[in-house]
């Protein structure tokens, strides 16, 4: 009975995971290399799958790491792939390569952080750019949220011009992810974000100020702006669940003024 409740549950992951991907049976089938009736029979439970299927037909799916775990666990397997603390020394290659980019990056801000957009590690240039707003404390209780800190309306947000499109592009990038991951706290991220007030409408931007470069522009201390445009990364080919859920986000300067920080912000 055990079994037959797991083999269920698992149908029921996979079938979600593929509507998700809008896959037909037929075209997941074809892609993982099994039957199209194998598969109908897996996720209606009269089948129990396989280890190597689940890793097949997960990999097609694009399912993240941490899913294709809790999947194998369901259906009675060990996980497939590592999870480490960032501060394991099996990591230490990973925080190296990151260390080395923030500092490489100073004195413009980078920060990194994890799926769920909490803090992981962050350059001098962003800890400037925080020092020049005046930052709620219990926003900076561990863990620090970039998106607590960036939109609410004691953080961050005050102090950005294009405070609306800058928040529409976070939460699109919010929607995708929890599209491809399921997270139901980013789900609640993203409810807790979309309820901010502010940003209701955008001045224009200054002249010099590259409107192509889609920059996020901030009120500088003597009253004019800060412009910076961002760069968006992650691991290429990580086999660890921590590691491909990292993100790096770097913000350069989108005109001359800006070059300056953080000379002006100190």
């Amino acid at each position: 009975m055990a079994t037959a409740t797991a083999s269920g549950e698992v149908g029921s992951l996979l079938k979600q995971w593929r509507g998700q991907r809008r896959m037909t049976q037929l075209e997941l089938a074809l892609e993982a290399g099994i039957s199209a009736r194998h598969l109908s029979f897996v996720e209606t439970g009269r089948s129990k799958p396989g280890r190597e299927m689940l890793l097949s037909v997960t990999e097609q799916l694009e399912v993240p790491y941490r899913e294709r775990n809790e999947i194998l666990l369901v259906a009675g397997y060990a996980p497939a792939f590592p999870e480490r603390a960032v501060e394991d020394p099996a990591l230490s290659p990973v925080r190296d390569a990151l260390a080395r980019v923030l500092a490489s990056h100073d004195p413009y801000p980078g920060v990194v952080f994890d799926r769920r957009f909490n803090v992981v590690s962050a350059n001098k240039g962003m800890e400037a750019l925080a020092a020049a707003v005046d930052i709620d404390a219990s926003l900076l209780e561990p863990p620090v949220n970039v998106l607590r800190i960036g939109f609410h309306p004691r953080g961050l947000a005050p102090s950005i011009v294009n405070l609306g499109q800058w928040r529409e592009h976070f939460l699109a990038r919010m929607a995708r992810q929890i599209a491809v991951t399921g997270d139901d706290e980013l789900k609640d991220l993203l409810r807790e974000v979309r309820a901010y007030p502010g940003g209701e409408s955008d001045p224009a931007p200054p002249s010099g100020v590259s409107e192509f470069l889609g920059p996020v522009r901030f009120r500088a201390p003597d009253g004019g702006e800060w412009a910076f445009f961002g760069m968006f990364a992650g691991f290429d080919t990580p086999f660890e669940v921590t590691s491909s859920e990292l993100a790096l986000e770097l913000l350069f300067p989108a005109d001359e003024r800006t070059r300056s920080f953080p000379k002006e912000a100190l």
